[in-house]
């Protein structure tokens, strides 16, 4: 006999009595699942896999990324570091565990698009099969579908999974995690609970301490729910813990140990080091803001996704993204708990709940209000919390629904009328996108509420068909609005689901900076100006890999589209085309226009800093990450991001500079162009000496069309200028 939460549906309504909801047998063994199930998983497999691949030769993937995986396969040492180059001068500002995995899927099948995102996708998919299974095993099959489906839909789930960016693979590892964790607590081994500490291990390593949001829910659940006694519970966890800090702090440990000289610089730490890099820019400088994240609020996480503050996932920036079933996901897991009132300690049922229901709680928080850096995108991890609670939580609602007990029978309704008001609301946000969306979602929602009550006892025959119909159309009005915003990104190219350094689903709907080349672009909106960039105000872009075959440039072409162009009108340096229109001289670095700072860049530059490379180590020295990423993606060789990320790394140093230079492993160094950094006194240090000692290159050295022996360019969208300087071992004193 089983509990009424017992996760097999139920054939029979169970009469109302004082000890509700009584025991009732399964429709059907434990151990023999319903013959749809299995197809309505690689249905939902399918419909994700469409959604995450179709048309991904025309997404944008993040260029600061990109040139990370591209030096990583020609060199191993960039590939262990996480190198922006392949000179391995300074790194990302992330562990390199999902570069790792792109980087060796591109060293065996060859750099591209295709080869890049490939595992991108797998790990994906690989989530919802995990999210599945470990839903079924505590609420059922039915549930399990749901969960999927959830998941596969959410909007800025889809955007991401299209994109380079770690997330994708951070929640594979964190759902995988805790898939396990709740594997040790039914089955009282270690070894699951060893292989979830080893999980969250890597999902550190992928993205630091955002990989470490939901243990405290899955140390809850084994302390809680385990049934082993406190001192087996205590040897396990302190195995486990062992076992997570190997999985966490073997590259940081790795890194340190090799000498300063010996390795490039971390980027987004302070002093060089991978310690400094955990505590500061990727750990609490997240939550708190500072550490090269901004101040919080208007700044640093604001410009992405809203102040911060408990409503933010509701925002105009983040509801269309994240939002849309959080309001019936948090009732469902407030109701559940609940019903488990009275089940056992060891209880299965409750123990998911409170994972996934601690997972949701969990992320919610940080991200909400978190001060510093705040993409939209990170709201992806909230996604496997919501679809578990969904799928799982739903389910007991439709059971205690159907269990005569009227004091359950307004709950499921009630957390369907309020997804139907929310998304209407969501889709009225959106004006003059699919217009015609929100009073579809609204009449079906309505008509599923009325037929819910008035099929609500039917057993069978016709009545139980529409009864069933009715859960459709609920299912149905409550995913509409989500699919819609979900599919854009692969079918909608007027719409949101820009890729690269802020991806989004949907249409533009709040102000929030990371639009294609541009802050006053709106997430997965218009294209604004000056504003791209892997995770920071100003500066840099995102590089359109990919043409018509799905494939990265492999010679002088630009990383974009057919005809080179990137989002602000500039063209990757050695491209074709463009609709720029700054004179040639230097590659920018985050001043106006376009994410070469101010309008296209010449070809013919290109060639002539290729041609008097004279066997440097690094063609060019530029101010930021994001113009070396996108000169190392163009020309494929090592170009070095004096300043890192967000300007604030002191990667290059004047002492530096000359050895470089004295050893001929680097000539020619840019100098301003508007990047960040650029008000640094270590900037100014190294500007003064370069003026000093170096020689300007002029546009009629290297344009057969110039008349001019300027060497100093000009945007004409932005005030800032950039020159070129050569130096050679002779210059330095």
């Amino acid at each position: 006999m089983t509990s009424a939460t017992d996760p097999h549906p139920h054939t029979e309504t169970t009469a109302v009595s004082p000890d509700w909801p009584p025991p009732s047998p399964p429709a059907a063994p434990p151990d023999k699942a319903p013959r749809w199930s299995l197809p309505a998983l690689l249905a939902i497999l399918v419909l994700a896999g469409v959604l995450y691949a179709w048309n991904l030769s025309g997404s944008s993937l993040n260029s600061f990324y990109s040139s990370a995986i591209y030096s990583g396969t020609q060199s191993w040492k960039a590939w262990f570091f996480g190198s922006l180059d392949a000179g391995n001068f300074i790194t990302v500002d992330k562990p390199p565990f999902a570069l790792m995995i792109m980087g060796l899927s591109c060293r065996v099948f060859g750099f591209g698009t295709w080869q890049m995102m490939a595992p991108e996708i797998a790990a994906a998919l690989g989530t919802i099969w995990i999210l599945h299974s470990s839903v079924k095993r505590a609420f059922g099959h039915a549930a399990a579908a749901i969960a999927a489906l959830v998941l596969a839909l959410t909007p800025i789930t889809v955007a991401i999974n299209r994109d380079n960016n770690p997330d994708t693979i951070l929640v594979l590892l964190m759902v995988g995690g805790a898939a396990l964790a709740l594997r040790a607590v039914r089955t009282d081994k270690l070894l699951p609970l060893i292989g979830s500490a080893v999980l969250f291990g890597l999902a550190f390593n992928t993205k630091m301490l955002q990989g470490y949001i939901a243990l405290p829910a899955v140390f809850a659940v084994y302390v809680y729910a385990s049934k082993l006694g406190w001192k087996k519970k205590v040897v396990n966890l302190a195995l486990a813990a062992v076992a997570l800090a190997v999985a966490s702090f073997w590259w940081a440990t790795a890194v340190s140990l090799v000498p300063a000289d010996d390795r490039p610089y971390i980027g987004g730490s302070t002093d060089g080091s991978a310690w400094d890099l955990i505590m500061g820019y990727n750990g609490l400088g997240r939550v708190l803001g500072g550490e090269g994240n901004g101040g919080g609020g208007g700044g640093g996480g604001g410009t992405f996704a809203g102040t911060a503050g408990i409503g933010r996932m509701f925002n105009d920036v983040l509801g269309g993204q994240i939002s849309w079933l959080i309001p019936f996901a948090f009732l469902a897991l407030v109701a559940g708990l609940v019903l488990c009132g009275r089940a056992p300690r060891t209880d299965m049922t409750r123990a998911a709940l409170v994972l996934w229901g601690g997972w949701l709680v969990l992320h919610y928080l940080t991200f909400a209000m978190a001060e510093g850096t705040m993409h939209p995108y990170y709201t992806t991890a909230l996604a496997p919390g919501i679809a578990a609670l969904c799928g799982g939580g739903g389910v007991m609602l439709w059971r205690a629904f159907r269990g005569g007990d009227a004091r359950w029978s307004w709950v499921l309704p009630a957390g369907l009328a309020v997804t139907g008001v929310w998304a209407i609301v969501l889709l009225r946000r959106a004006t003059g996108w699919n217009t015609w969306l929100w009073p579809v979602v609204g009449v079906l929602m309505v008509l599923a509420i009325v037929g819910l009550f008035v099929f609500r006892t039917a057993g069978s025959g016709t009545r139980a068909r529409l009864l069933a119909v009715s859960v459709a159309a609920a299912v149905v009005a409550g995913l509409a609005g989500p699919t819609a915003y979900a599919a854009s990104p692969a079918f909608d190219s007027t719409s949101g689901g820009m890729g690269g350094t802020n991806p989004t689903a949907g249409p533009s709907t709040g102000n929030g900076m990371g639009g294609p080349g541009g802050g006053g672009g709106r997430p997965g909106g218009q294209q604004g100006s000056g504003q791209a960039g892997g995770e920071f105000p100003g500066g840099g872009g995102q590089m359109q890999p990919g043409g018509g075959d799905g494939e990265l440039p492999q010679g002088g072409g630009a990383p974009g589209g057919a005809n080179g162009e990137f989002p602000g009108g500039g063209t990757a340096p050695g491209g074709n085309g463009g609709t720029g229109g700054a004179p040639s001289g230097g590659f920018g670095g985050g001043g106006g226009g376009g994410p070469m700072g101010g309008g296209s860049v010449d070809s013919e530059l290109i060639a002539y800093l290729e041609k008097h490379q004279d066997g440097a180590k690094w063609l060019l020295a530029v101010s930021n990450s994001q113009s070396a990423g996108q000169l190392i993606l163009s020309t494929h060789k090592p170009v070095i991001s004096m300043w890192g990320f967000t300007g604030s790394d002191q990667a290059m140093t004047l002492a530096k500079l000359k050895e470089l230079v004295k050893k001929g492993e680097l000539h020619y160094i840019q100098l301003g162009g508007g990047g960040m950094g650029g008000n640094s006194s270590l900037n100014q240090e190294i500007t003064s000496w370069v003026q000093k000692n170096g020689t300007a290159v002029k546009a009629s050295e290297y344009s057969a069309s110039s008349t001019s022996d300027s060497s100093t360019s000009s945007s004409s969208s932005s005030s800032s200028s950039s020159t070129i300087y050569r130096l050679d071992p002779s210059d330095v004193s």
